[in-house]
């Protein structure tokens, strides 16, 4: 092996290997990775940062945009009402949620579409007596498959059809996918509604904000007596650190989320929460009075007309995942109180201000009714309680609709190739008013495009040094004693199992150039090959770190990390089963 072989070999074994621990984002191991082939020569300084402007790149970042402009214009509303008739047959239910979930995801972001299913989903499993777990973890699995069926279903979609383009070839169109995909997808629902959500495990005791707040912290209120110390003094000057005062009462007039600047009156009454000795501290040192208070009347001052509780799941990558909330300032700076954490269905029962966030946690939060969402779309989270549709959206629906359409019809037709007709989806939707440009940059989850555009030049350098015929020569080796079918099911496998461990663009940019290397090998059509890198790409299904979508769902579903391969590899499995013949059958 060649030392540019070598060295190449070496990153990528370090880089899968960083993935795998997960101690850094991938975005920033894929940096690191990039960093690493440029200094050692296997990618030349001058296309280092070509894959920034890779047609896929831009391509997702626009469609990120696109699926944002439709959640925000409600136009993607209409699909979840007639799923609500389902909720007291909880098998109808099920069945609605994933069909519905699969058929957005084949249009829009998976994440996006599962993220406006989630707080669907939770309301109406409530509703049908049944625990969300029971619903969550097929709602997630139909993201993934419906993201397969077509161009613009998932990002590993896009990168292959790039790689397509790079050999001489066309890009993929819109529904070229569909013929395997689209089949391959139905047998998948089919499989999860009939029968596999009996291998579901259906969690009883999933927690929620009642079990956030009453679990190893007390909400309670205490008066400010007239001899108190406390009187005259800001709420800084207390020190409050492991005490919150979620809002004071004075005569009768409610103040939610009180700043430290505000000063106590004798007669005040506080609504705190806290662990018990901290708080029982707190009234022993300012000499206040426990006032007592029944749950009901403290729930009412927690939240009022202008004040609200919601629950929300961090999302991977985001701005909290491993912050406190005294470090983020999340009360000072974004107005958001932290009043619980949830776990893998577990509550937290250490100090809130200090514990670390972690990516699938549900957070019990409390903030202004008209700023909460927004705060918390920029720390990174996403909330399980559905946003109330305001007046004027009609026209912001229609003119999201009717763009999106008109983009479809364009790529389908040949008129646009799909880089130009989402960069100019996206930007008539800010023009246009359907959002405003602040939400598209903040809809584009940078570390996804970092990801992308850092790996694409390793990719294509995998195939510059030879390493990826080197690889595929095994491969190839199988073809004179196996059947070709039988080479084709090694690279759908290797790819689900990559997708399994790693983003599933990662798994795409590294199984590409193996792929096409193994049909050229084989003198075999390239297609079948491609294809099945972007299958088995979107079968993250025996993990919840494969993909983002299976992690959201862990905290609101209560799963455990072994769960998700009890369904996941039989769905694989028949993933599978399904999908070679198809290929074989379409492409020879």
């Amino acid at each position: 092996m060649t030392p540019d072989r070598w060295m190449l070999a070496v990153i990528l074994a370090l880089t899968l290997g960083l993935f795998l621990w997960g101690r850094y984002r991938h975005d920033l191991v894929a940096l690191m990775s990039l960093m690493g082939g440029a200094l050692v020569g296997v990618v030349p300084f001058d296309v280092a940062f070509t894959g920034f402007s890779h047609p896929a790149v831009v391509t997702v970042a626009a469609i990120l945009v696109v699926s944002q402009a439709l959640a925000t214009s409600g136009a993607v509303e209409f699909a979840t009402r007639p799923v609500q008739r389902l909720a007291d047959r909880p098998l109808a239910l099920l069945a609605g949620l994933t069909v519905t979930v699969t058929l957005l995801s084949a249009f829009i972001n998976n994440v996006g579409a599962l993220a406006l299913m989630m707080p669907v989903t939770i309301r109406l499993a409530k509703q049908s007596g049944r625990s969300p777990s029971f619903f969550l973890m097929p709602v997630a699995f139909g993201s993934l498959l419906g993201g397969m069926t077509t161009l613009i279903g998932t990002p590993p979609n896009l990168i292959v059809s790039g790689f397509r383009a790079e050999h001489g070839g066309e890009p993929f169109g819109l529904f070229d996918f569909m013929p395997v995909g689209g089949l391959v997808a139905l047998g998948g629902v089919g499989f999860v509604v009939l029968w596999g959500w009996r291998l579901v495990p259906e969690r009883k005791s999933r927690v929620g904000s009642e079990e956030l707040m009453k679990v190893g912290r007390y909400l309670t209120e205490a008066s400010v007596p007239a001899g108190s110390s406390a009187a005259g003094k800001t709420l800084a000057a207390l020190g409050l650190e492991d005490v919150q005062v979620l809002a004071i009462v004075r005569r009768d007039v409610r103040i939610p989320a009180p700043g430290g600047r505000r000063i106590l009156q004798a007669g005040d009454l506080l609504v705190l929460m806290g662990e018990s000795e901290a708080i029982e501290g707190v009234v022993h040192t300012w000499k206040l009075d426990f006032a007592g208070s029944e749950d009901e009347k403290l729930a009412a001052l927690i939240e009022n007309d202008d004040m609200v509780l919601v629950e929300a799941v961090v999302r991977p990558g985001g701005k909290i995942v491993d912050g406190t909330a005294r470090d983020l300032h999340l009360r000072t700076r974004h107005g958001v109180s932290l009043l619980g954490i949830a776990r893998q269905g577990a509550r937290i029962r250490a100090r809130l201000a200090s514990t670390r966030i972690r990516a699938g946690d549900v957070l019990l939060v409390q903030g202004s009714r008209e700023g909460l969402f927004s705060e918390l779309a920029d720390l990174g989270c996403l909330p399980l309680a559905e946003r109330e549709i305001t007046l004027g959206q009609r026209r912001k629906r229609l003119l999201a609709l009717g763009v999106f359409v008109a983009c479809l019809a364009a790529i389908a037709a040949g008129l646009l190739p799909a880089p130009i007709a989402f960069v100019a989806t996206a930007t008539l939707m800010v023009l246009l008013g359907v959002i405003s440009l602040r939400q598209a940059y903040d809809a584009i989850d940078w570390p996804v495009i970092v990801l992308l555009g850092a790996l694409i030049p390793l990719g294509l350098a995998i195939e510059s040094t030879g390493l990826g015929d080197l690889i595929a020569q095994s491969t190839v080796a199988l073809g004179a004693v196996a059947p070709v079918w039988v080479v084709l099911g090694v690279v759908l496998v290797t790819s689900m199992f990559l997708s399994d461990l790693v983003n599933n663009a990662a798994a795409a940019v590294m199984m590409c150039p193996i792929a096409l290397a193994v049909a050229e090998g084989l003198g075999a059509p390239s297609d079948p090959f491609l294809l099945a890198v972007a299958i088995g790409a979107s079968c993250a299904f025996l993990t919840p770190v494969g993909h983002q979508s299976n992690l959201l769902v862990m905290g609101p579903g209560g799963y455990r990390f072994g769960d998700y391969w009890r369904i996941g590899l039989a769905l694989e499995a028949l993933i599978v089963a399904i999908a070679l013949p198809l290929l074989m059958l379409f492409y020879g």
